[in-house]
């Protein structure tokens, strides 16, 4: 591929000229932010996706390079999350880390949704260093930024003035307000709540005095001796210089013309620093992600995608991707379609005929500078371990009888050398497949429907029940059920298809579906045939 089209390889040499020039002799910083004020969703993950592989390409190279996830757990709690009680409201303006873990089990509200994070990164393979922005303000790592922000809040002020805008949502926090602007916000001592209004900061001394909605009128006070922390907008610039990022990107609304890049440019010089190298990753939407149980609300997170997804193919969805171009990660049907199409491009891999840009996104997706992430060490097509794992209701004798059956030739000892694909084959099928989807194979035969076939259904039900015996395997079976319409007509097993013949094998196909699950359709009948075993078949086919 080449460099000018492969973004990956192209930012990641930007990164090493640039790191060098801007710092020599230090390690590269590409840098990620998040907020846990809320579940990480899967638009989150390309904040954190893109950097990534931008910065495991460069260690790929050779060189070092640094990737940090800021946590924001210092901004204030804004609103309560959907799904959670209602009685958190009272910690609203309080910062996250302030906030008591919603279910009991952790430090903090904050740490209540990295957990889940930090999980989901391991077994991404990605590698970051954590930094808590509590841990930076309440330390006083910044107290010389903050100082040097509120003695340059007049230029800071007129900045913001000159892209100032209001659209709903937006923070009056960043916003220059009428009267003197002061860039810090602190948090009250008596409430700790960010109700506060600065009244007075002395340069020289470095002395506080706010108010707070409360009641409190605190200070003057050291500065150093507050709580609080700058302006996002302020902020953002600010730790650019401080962690000497050489690239991160953000999402388009925050790298569009006047927005917040384009402001922090502005700003960063003021704390010393540069503009990283940067550019805007489009949004990623999700379809058919509604979980049967209901009880996790809002976006899909990549936990939950990491159910249905082995580790491998979600990477592969974020990599194979430009920046610039949105997608969708589904959750419905198409799920099956994805992996196939994975596997497909790993055949092509094995083979050495996927073209460079493929290969790439094979590559970055299926390992990491630290070398490849586990996978599935038999892969049978998704959709097959689907039926197989819907059939069964999860049965795992059961499973790994009709597992064996598809693997016939070399069969499988064990069900862990299907997994993790099986599992999530097994998730899909429990989470997102509606329960009148389902397979629900009848108890006994059709009494009804079996005295009602014509002469020529009767005769293909006896084509198969005596045939299938002589290859009781998936191949076997597959070319017997597509075979039988072609013998009724007097045409050898092995003719070519044609569209008479196609539709007479969409009528007996959707007959058998009649007689053995009561629909129209099911899984892959072969399939099917496999997991109900030939006395079942016999069973349910005779009466």
């Amino acid at each position: 591929m080449a460099a000018a089209e492969d973004w990956v390889a192209r930012t990641a040499a930007q990164v090493r000229t640039e790191g060098e020039r801007r710092h020599p002799g230090e390690v590269p910083t590409c840098a990620s932010g998040i907020s846990p004020s809320g579940p990480v969703h899967l638009g989150n993950l390309r904040e954190l996706m893109t950097p990534h592989l931008v910065a495991d390409e460069v260690r790929r190279n050779g060189a070092p390079c640094r990737h940090i996830l800021s946590w924001d757990d210092y901004d204030r709690l804004r609103r309560v999350p959907a799904g959670l009680p209602d009685s958190l409201a009272e910690y609203i303006g309080r910062p996250l880390t302030g906030v008591p873990d919603p279910c009991g089990e952790h430090e903090n509200f904050a740490e209540h949704f990295k957990e889940p994070l930090r999980d989901s990164l391991d077994r991404l393979g990605v590698q970051v260093t954590e930094i808590s922005q509590t841990e930076m303000y309440t330390s006083g790592a910044y107290t010389a930024q903050i100082v040097l922000a509120m003695r340059r809040r007049a230029d800071i002020g007129a900045v913001l003035a000159r892209y100032r805008t209001r659209r709903a949502g937006a923070d009056d926090e960043d916003e220059p307000q009428t009267g003197e602007y002061y860039p810090f916000r602190p948090y009250c001592a008596a409430c700790g709540r960010d109700d506060t209004t600065v009244t007075a900061f002395d340069d020289q001394t470095t002395q506080i005095t706010y108010t707070c909605a409360c009641g409190a009128v605190v200070g003057p006070v050291p500065i150093a001796e507050v709580a609080g922390k700058l302006a996002w907008k302020v902020d953002w610039p600010m730790r650019w210089a401080y962690e000497d990022v050489t690239f991160e990107p953000a999402g388009v609304d925050h790298a569009s013309p006047g927005s917040s890049f384009t402001v922090g440019g502005e700003l960063v010089p003021i704390f010393g620093g540069e503009m990283p190298l940067h550019f805007g990753y489009s949004f990623v939407g999700t379809a058919g992600s509604a979980k049967m149980s209901g009880s996790r609300g809002g976006a899909p997170t990549p936990a939950d995608a990491l159910e249905i997804f082995e580790a491998p193919v979600l990477r592969w969805l974020y990599a194979r991707k430009r920046p610039e171009q949105s997608f969708t990660l589904v959750f419905n049907a198409e799920v099956g379609r994805v992996y196939d199409e994975w596997d497909k491009l790993g055949v092509e891999v094995a083979e050495g005929g996927a073209d460079p840009a493929r290969y790439a996104g094979f590559v970055r997706a299926s390992s990491t500078s630290d070398g490849p992430l586990p996978v599935t060490p038999r892969a049978l097509r998704f959709v097959t371990l689907a039926s197989v794992a819907d059939i069964t209701a999860g049965d795992e004798a059961q499973m790994l009888r009709i597992v064996r059956d598809l693997t016939a030739d070399d069969p499988v000892d064990s069900l862990d050398e299907v997994r993790p694909r099986l599992d999530c084959a097994q998730a899909w099928v429990t989470e997102y497949v509606q329960p009148a989807d389902r397979t629900q194979v009848r108890d006994g035969p059709d009494a009804a429907g079996l005295a009602a076939l014509t002469e020529a259904e009767r005769e293909s039900v006896k084509l198969l029940l005596e045939g299938m015996a002589e290859d009781w395997s998936l191949e076997g079976l597959t070319t017997l059920l597509y075979g039988i319409p072609k013998l009724l007509r007097g045409l050898p097993i092995s003719a070519p298809p044609t569209k008479e013949l196609k539709a007479a094998q969409k009528v007996w196909f959707a007959l058998l579906y009649q007689l053995l699950v009561d629909k129209d359709t099911g899984p892959r009948l072969p399939t099917l045939l496999l997991a109900l075993g030939q006395d079942r078949v016999r069973s349910l086919l005779t009466g």
